[in-house]
């Protein structure tokens, strides 16, 4: 009688893992170079940003302007430096806003339920049946165009989702065993919401902040570029994109830099998603 031969085991691939290595390296280090700049450039920059040259105005890209200057002989790349913390801190005022108002409901939503659930949610429904760059032009247009504004029109865009995600978060969780457990040795409302619920909500709701970032930026510079976000002469990338936008054929580079400047910011934030999901979702 033959012997069985057993043949060794195939290690597992790590090709992917070591494949996607750089990747996450280049996304981080990127995304550390943004906050940098959100922190810092308007510090950093090599002109002053508001600094008006008409001498200097419509100079192509060169040594001593990397992006030219605009109409106005203002160095653009100290602009767009200086733009980076401005549109980075509405970025995250908007999500933070938004998310503290939507946990609130959905959270509140959710465990109550009954007559609450439904206004809540009824509430919900009409704010999220408008289209979300329609209703925050409309509340921007009878607010008025500026900074604010657009913060407060985006929050209102942005909060249903939070509401609604939480909610359905917490309904699945309410009749879970460790809940019963806990309200049945006692537990109040606000230690079950605060002790149970918002740990266990923490990692969907992370993601769904960090999907949220690149949407959020594209349309408050959407506000901006039509004219109903931050007015001139503060440095902000779709007000720069709209004063670039009738120049474009002569001076390329008035729209064209502040344009990448959103493109590649989107790209950082979308690929940083994706690595906030794939090591989140290993424990959800």
């Amino acid at each position: 009688m033959h012997p069985t031969l057993t043949l060794p085991k195939k290690a597992p691939s790590t090709k992917k893992r070591h494949t996607s290595r750089p990747l996450t390296i280049l996304y981080l280090v990127l995304g550390f170079c943004l906050v940098f700049l959100g922190l810092f450039g308007g510090k950093i920059a090599p002109y002053d940003p508001l600094k008006i040259s008409m001498a200097e105005r419509f100079q192509a890209p060169s040594a001593s302007h990397w992006f030219g200057t605009d109409y106005l002989g203002r160095d653009i790349a100290s602009r767009i430096m200086a733009a980076t913390s401005l549109d980075l801190e509405s970025c995250l005022v908007i999500l933070s806003i938004a998310t503290v108002i939507g946990v609130l409901i959905g959270v509140v939503s959710g465990y109550y339920g009954g007559i609450i659930d439904e206004i809540f949610m009824r509430i919900t429904d009409v704010f999220i049946a408008f289209p979300g760059l329609i209703l925050a032009m409309a509340i921007a247009a009878v607010l008025g165009p500026n900074l604010i504004h657009v913060v407060i029109a985006l929050t209102v865009v942005w909060w249903p989702s939070y509401a609604r995600l939480i909610r359905g978060q917490v309904l699945s969780l309410r009749e879970r065993d460790f809940i019963q457990a806990s309200r049945s040795l006692g537990a109040g409302d606000g230690w079950l919401m605060f002790k149970h619920f918002l740990p266990n909500i923490l990692i969907p709701l992370t993601i769904h902040i960090a999907s949220n970032a690149a949407p959020a930026l594209v349309t408050a510079s959407a506000l901006s570029f039509i004219g109903m976000g931050v007015q001139p002469p503060t440095p902000e990338w779709g007000a720069m994109l709209n004063d670039g936008r009738q120049y474009m054929l002569d001076h390329w580079w008035m729209a064209t830099f502040p344009g990448l400047a959103i493109a590649v910011t989107v790209i950082i934030f979308n690929g940083l998603v994706e690595i906030i999901r794939s090591r989140l979702s290993e424990h959800y």
